[in-house]
């Protein structure tokens, strides 16, 4: 169609009648055409014909036009439009994918950020809240009768709390919850909502779309999206992108799920792993200490029990051990050997019989390794300490006198586990008030560093530090020598390391008054 500076049609072809069936010549442009295209031809006029920064469209009769112009010699202006409808929709169809897929990005690394189940369902609550819906609530399965709620509106924080209700009350839910395809939103009553589903202050619902978060072989629970009355339904593509969105939640919360199990369950197991804390026992001063080769690690291949005795006075049975190898599986084997020594003590009066017992059973199960140990009885003899040692293949134990001597104890005897027979020599050591007697695995003095960062600690230097040692307690002597030994070794890769005082205290003992009761120990 063809318009004059004054706004006239002048021209018009039969497209232009169907589209615009009202512009006929002779009318004023800005009676027959949308206002878009009068405001263009008006702005055109004025500026010469220079072409508009923005191409020009508008809505015609539901469809999206484009209007292209060119000015002719007699100072009018033809104008042709270009439906350009299906490219609108194609563009805004791929704006709406493109947006989509960058939330999903960008939800799978924020979900995925946590192994913690209630941050996970902050973070799913939240997220979809911004972004798909009014108010969410996120449900985890039923604990009990409980039934764990985080619920979040749109621009809010999200809020928990649990729920003793019965999800089969609303429809959808109850199946959602034990993993089962959605149910179409168009099929939920939204005004039969319960009130423990509507957030505070969020007023009526108007539409409510419930879909499972599915889990790694488990229902990971369930995520309800909201709108407000008033508001436009929810769409079959806004139903399945929420699908898309629970499908990376639920994968974040049952892995969050999962990693919470396995910690209390590893937990749980290595609390029996870890060596135990030790202190004074029937007058005798114990104190150990351990290090795992790896920082990040807690346990591995050196250990170390104290058995206290039956009754007061009677000898407490030290073991401190070696298992060949480091890490988990090494702890495994640390566990089995403190296990059996716990049920041999009934024999802790005899070493030698411990000791055989022991290598017995290493050598009927599985496993491929071998240990060396040291077994020690402590028992306080008035002042004194006395202290029967046994070894197996194991380091000498040393004596701390009160002088600054340093001596090795008389004790040797064959490693366990890897031979069907083995010996051992017990020795005995007395130890006066403030003298000690230390047990250590080869990890202190095979550890590598020093100056040079390639030098044995070794036994000469162990020494040099325990005799520096004389008078102090069995926990000052511990972090003492473990202190000189993380100082050797730096930032280097070492082995297990373990370590454990006895003691024989600066006290004096003293009777009971009536000569019957037991005695006690002052300073």
């Amino acid at each position: 169609m063809v318009a004059d500076a004054a706004g006239v049609l002048t021209q018009r072809n039969e497209a232009a009648e169907v589209v615009l069936p009202a512009a006929r010549p002779g009318a004023q442009l800005a009676d027959v055409v949308p206002a878009w295209l009068a405001v263009g031809h008006r702005s055109m006029c004025l500026e010469d014909g220079r072409e508009p920064a923005v191409p020009l469209s508008g809505v015609i009769e539901g469809r999206r036009f484009e209007a292209h112009f060119s000015l002719r010699g007699d100072g009018t202006v033809a104008w042709w439009l270009v439906d350009d409808t299906d490219h609108q929709l194609a563009r805004e169809a791929l704006r709406m994918e493109r947006e989509q897929t960058a939330f999903l990005a960008a939800a799978s690394s924020t979900l995925l950020s946590s192994l913690n189940l209630g941050r996970c369902m902050d973070v799913t609550a939240q997220m979809a809240a911004d972004h798909l819906a009014d108010a969410v609530l996120a449900i985890a399965p039923a604990r009990g009768r409980r039934l764990p709620v985080v619920s979040c509106l749109r621009g809010g924080t999200p809020t928990t709390s649990q729920e003793v209700v019965d999800p089969d009350e609303v429809p959808g839910l109850g199946e959602a919850l034990r993993g089962f395809p959605p149910v179409p939103s168009r099929w939920i009553d939204a005004s039969a909502a319960p009130r423990w589903m509507i957030p505070e202050g969020f007023g009526p619902i108007g539409a409510i779309v419930i879909t499972p978060l599915p889990g790694h072989g488990v229902p990971a629970g369930a995520l309800v999206l909201l709108r407000k009355e008033g508001s436009a339904a929810f769409t079959e593509e806004e139903e399945v992108f929420a699908r898309l969105f629970a499908a990376r939640a639920g994968a974040a919360m049952s892995a969050a799920r999962l990693y919470a199990e396995q910690k209390a369950i590893t937990e749980v197991l290595m609390r029996d792993l870890l060596p135990p804390v030790l202190h004074q026992i029937s007058g005798v001063d114990f104190a150990g200490s351990y290090r795992p080769s790896a920082d990040h690690e807690r346990i591995g291949g050196d250990f170390y029990d104290v058995h206290p005795g039956v009754a007061e006075g009677e000898p407490s049975l030290v073991a401190l051990g070696d298992v060949c190898g480091k890490g988990l599986e090494a702890a495994v084997l640390t566990g089995k050997i403190r296990n059996t020594l716990h049920a041999l003590l009934p024999l802790a009066d005899d070493h030698q019989r411990m000791l055989t017992l022991l290598n017995t059973a290493l050598l009927s199960s599985h496993h491929t390794r071998f240990a060396t140990l040291v077994l020690a009885s402590a028992a306080r003899k008035g002042n004194s300490v006395l202290v029967q040692l046994t070894s197996a293949g194991h380091p000498h134990p040393l004596i701390i006198r009160a002088n600054g001597t340093v001596e090795e104890a008389d004790t040797r005897g064959t490693l366990v586990g890897a031979l069907p027979d083995i010996s051992a020599r017990t020795t005995t050591v007395t130890l006066a008030p403030g003298e000690s007697c230390i047990l250590y695995t080869d990890g202190i003095t095979d550890a590598r560093g020093g100056p040079l960062g390639d030098v044995l600690f070794g036994e000469k230097r162990l020494k040099r530090a325990l005799a520096e040692c004389a008078g102090m307690p069995a926990e000052g002597i511990v972090e003492h020598v473990q202190m000189l030994a993380s100082q050797w070794l730096g930032n280097r890769d070492h082995d297990d390391m373990a370590i454990v005082a006895i003691s024989a205290p600066r006290t004096h003992h003293l009777s009971a008054v009536n000569g019957h009761t037991r005695g006690r120990y002052t300073a």
